[in-house]
């Protein structure tokens, strides 16, 4: 596609969420690779102008790089559709269950799709009967939050209580999750595409925000090491559990393989980190893609509500 035809081009980056300095990174990292393929791109933060702005500001299409609420969430998502502008990543429906760690667990089971066993918490919760049914070590999660924020991971009953307090700063739902013992792995999808698959290793207790975006002693092994068959199979499921969300364009679908060598899949991120520690350009680069190539391949994909037209 001749980059000319993409018009203007807003990246939506910051934002009011957890995850803003994180967005921030993201988004200038995919504005200045949009720059260099010639195409007429422009910063946005949605903390600091109205989203009418892209409206009155003749913008044809949006590159969301957003993370975590009000701009993984379907929020964004619904705007965009309203004023009839195309935008990069999943539509409303598929941004909102994704984000949502346990409707997303919900839709999986009915698909027999393998994620850990889980429960809700609440203030009121019997934390000792939960780490007894659940088994320990458990993940405690907020439901609607990205990039690991306010995660614990839980080794003694007696820590639980501390645990779900931390996340519960974070969301008012709160999960509880058996912890997979075993190899992390991640997969990025890229339109119909599965990408190779990156074991994670790290020496803190999990897979955290340090670990993301700060520790240099972060391994990320590429190939993952899984014969090829295996490795093709995870990648097929990876895909399955992506599309039973109804997620499109691209993304990441983060699993645990136990030692067994069953996979099972925790989530789905719809707009992923573009930073210098992120995993789709990753995987994208040991595919032969560059990231100024991956950012126009993304921009490729922009969604378009059917029969939607820009408003007037």
């Amino acid at each position: 596609m001749n980059t000319q035809n993409f018009g203007k081009v807003a990246v939506l980056m910051g934002g009011r969420s957890a995850e803003r300095a994180v967005s921030l990174k993201s988004g200038a990292m995919v504005l200045a690779a949009l720059k260099k393929k010639g195409i007429d791109a422009h910063a946005f933060d949605p903390k600091e102008r109205g989203l009418d702005a892209l409206f009155a500001e003749h913008f044809d299409r949006v590159f969301i790089a957003l993370h975590g609420r009000w701009g993984e969430d379907g929020t964004v998502q619904g705007a965009l559709e309203l004023l009839g502008i195309p935008y990069t990543g999943s539509g409303v429906l598929a941004s909102a269950l994704a984000m949502d760690k346990w409707r997303t667990k919900l839709l999986w089971q009915s698909c027999g799709i393998p994620a850990p066993r889980y429960e809700l918490l609440t203030g009121a919760s019997d934390f000792d009967a939960v780490a007894k049914r659940l088994g320990l070590p458990l993940m405690v999660k907020p439901v609607n939050e990205g990039s690991s924020i306010g995660m614990s991971k839980v080794k003694a009953a007696r820590d639980l209580a501390e645990a779900y307090a931390l996340a519960a700063n974070y969301d008012r739902l709160v999960i509880a999750e058996t912890f997979i013992e075993g190899i992390e792995l991640t997969g990025a999808i890229l339109g119909d595409t599965a990408l190779p698959l990156i074991k994670l290793e790290t020496a803190r207790d999990f897979y955290d925000y340090e670990a993301k975006y700060v520790a240099d002693d972060t391994r990320y092994i590429l190939p993952c090491g899984l014969p090829s068959e295996a490795e093709r199979e995870i990648q097929d499921e990876a895909l399955r559990a992506f599309r039973t969300l109804g997620c499109e364009g691209w993304g990441r679908v983060d699993l645990m393989l136990d030692r067994a060598g069953k996979p099972w899949f925790l989530e789905v991120n719809t707009s992923p980190g573009m930073t210098d520690h992120s995993l789709v350009p990753m995987a994208a680069r040991h595919a032969g893609i560059s990231f100024e190539d991956l950012c126009v391949k993304i921009l490729e994909k922009a969604h378009v509500m059917e029969g939607g037209d820009r408003a007037d």
